[in-house]
C-alpha cells in the first residue's frame, strides 16, 4: 500500500510504538468482541524462539465472532452481538496473529535470525497460527458452533466436560481434551495440569464453585512459566530504595529455572472468593497476572431466593481479587446483547461501574458510619494495587 508522507511516517510511528510494547517480551490479551472472546498470547520461552521460531502460543478463548447463539430453543433464549465483533471471523484471527509475528519479528537481532521478509514468507506456508482453543461452558455464546467450526481441525481444544461432550459430536477437531479441575486432592501443583499436547511449560485448568446452581460459576485457569521474570519480580526489583543497594547485595531476580507461574484466571459468570483461596496458597507458587471478571450483576427470574443468579457482579469480584491479588482485573460478560425469548423478558441486570462497586457496595453490606466507613477504608486500601482495565471490542492489552 502505497502511503503519503505524512502518512507513512505516522504509520512507521505506529509500527516502532507497537514493536517496542512487544520488546517487553511480556503477554498480550485481545478482547475479539463486545462480551467474552479472547485471544491470549503467551511468548515462548528464549530457547524455543531462536533461529527463527515464533515468538507466541496462541489460546483462543470462548469464540463466538458472529451469528445468532441459542439456548435449547429459539423461544427460550436467542441472542446476537449488539455491535458486531471487531473480528468478525477465524481468517481475521489468523491474519491478525500473522501481523503480530511480523512485527515481533522485527525485534530479531544477530546472526542466524530471519528477517521480516523470510517470517512472512516461512508464516505464510502455515495452517493455522492458534495452538490450543479453551472453551469454559457449553452454552453457546461460549461454545459456538459456527465460529469453531472455522478453526482449522487440527488445533487442539481444551474444554469442560459437557462442553468437549459436544464439540466431539461435531467430529471436526482430532483432538478434544477435558479440562482437569485445579486442586484435586489437595494437589496444587501447575504443572500437572500440562496435559499434551499443550507444551511443558503451559497449564490448563478449571477452578470450580461449590454449590453451583446451573453449572455456572467456575473459571478456567491458564498457568505459564515461559522463563521470563514476572512482573512483580521487575517491580520489587525497583522498588528497592537506592540506599539499600550495593554493587555486591543487588536484588535478585527469579532464577531462570524457577517453577514459579504466572496465571489468567478467566471466569465470565463469576465465582466465589471461597473458592480461589487455593491459587495463593499453591505450590509451586502461582501468581495471578489478570483475573477476567465482569460487573455486571445478572439475575434470571424473581427476586432474592427466587432469582437464579447467572453474573456475580462487581461485588464477588471485589472480593475475589482481595483473595488473588492480580496485577491486572478485566472485565468480560458485560455486553448487553440484542435478542428474543422468554429469557429476554426474565432477566435482570445490574450495571455497576468499578468505582460505584468500590464506594459503594462495601458500604451497603457492611452498613454506614463509622464501622462501615472503615471497612470500606479496609478494601480501599487492600485494592489499591488493583488495574481495573476496561478492554473494548477489538482492545488489546499488554500485561506487562
Amino acid at each position: 500500500m502505497a502511503y503519503d508522507e505524512p502518512s507513512a511516517q505516522l504509520h512507521t510511528e505506529l509500527r516502532a510504538a507497537v514493536q517496542a510494547a512487544l520488546a517487553t517480551r511480556r503477554p498480550i490479551l485481545h478482547h475479539l468482541n463486545a462480551d467474552t472472546s479472547w485471544f491470549l498470547q503467551i511468548p515462548r520461552p528464549e530457547s524455543a524462539v531462536r533461529h527463527g521460531g515464533r515468538f507466541y502460543y496462541n489460546i483462543l478463548i470462548d469464540p463466538w465472532l458472529r451469528g445468532t447463539q441459542t439456548d435449547f430453543v429459539a423461544w427460550f433464549s436467542r441472542q446476537w452481538h449488539a455491535t458486531p465483533s471487531v473480528v468478525g471471523s477465524i481468517a481475521e484471527l489468523e491474519e491478525l496473529a500473522r501481523e503480530m509475528e511480523i512485527l515481533a519479528a522485527g525485534l530479531r537481532t544477530g546472526s542466524g535470525r530471519k528477517s521480516n521478509a523470510a517470517v512472512e514468507e516461512d508464516e505464510g506456508r502455515l495452517e493455522t497460527f492458534i495452538d490450543a482453543v479453551a472453551i469454559s461452558h457449553e452454552f453457546t455464546d461460549h461454545c459456538h458452533q459456527e465460529t469453531l467450526l472455522e478453526v482449522h481441525p487440527d488445533v487442539p481444544v481444551f474444554a469442560t466436560s459437557e462442553a468437549a461432550k459436544m464439540i466431539e459430536s461435531w467430529k471436526h477437531f482430532r483432538a478434544v481434551t477435558t479440562i482437569d479441575v485445579f486442586g484435586v486432592h489437595g494437589d496444587t501443583d501447575w504443572r500437572g495440569t500440562s496435559t499434551p499436547p499443550l507444551p511443558a511449560w503451559i497449564g490448563i485448568s478449571r477452578l470450580l464453585q461449590r454449590h453451583d446452581l446451573g453449572n455456572l460459576h467456575s473459571a478456567l485457569m491458564i498457568t505459564f512459566n515461559n522463563r521470563q521474570a514476572s512482573s512483580r519480580a521487575k517491580l520489587s526489583k525497583e522498588n528497592v530504595p537506592l540506599h539499600g543497594r550495593s554493587k555486591r547485595h543487588q536484588p535478585i531476580l527469579p532464577r531462570e529455572d524457577e517453577e514459579t507461574a504466572e496465571a489468567i484466571i478467566y471466569t465470565p459468570h463469576g465465582i466465589s472468593s471461597s473458592d480461589l483461596t487455593l491459587i495463593p496458597e499453591a505450590s509451586p507458587p502461582i501468581h495471578t497476572l489478570a483475573f477476567l471478571h465482569g460487573l455486571h450483576n445478572v439475575r434470571l427470574g424473581g427476586i432474592g431466593r427466587a432469582a437464579l443468579q447467572i453474573n456475580l457482579g462487581a461485588r464477588n469480584g471485589l472480593e475475589a481479587q482481595r483473595v488473588l491479588n492480580a496485577d491486572y482485573w478485566i472485565g468480560t460478560h458485560d455486553e448487553i446483547k440484542e435478542g428474543r425469548g422468554l429469557v429476554g423478558w426474565l432477566l435482570r441486570r445490574d450495571d455497576v461501574s468499578y468505582r460505584d462497586a468500590v464506594a459503594q457496595g462495601w458500604k451497603a453490606k457492611n452498613g454506614k458510619g463509622d464501622e462501615g466507613d472503615a471497612r470500606l477504608s479496609e478494601v480501599l486500601s487492600d485494592l489499591e494495587g488493583t488495574n481495573w482495565v476496561e478492554l473494548r471490542n477489538g482492545e488489546s492489552k499488554v500485561l506487562v
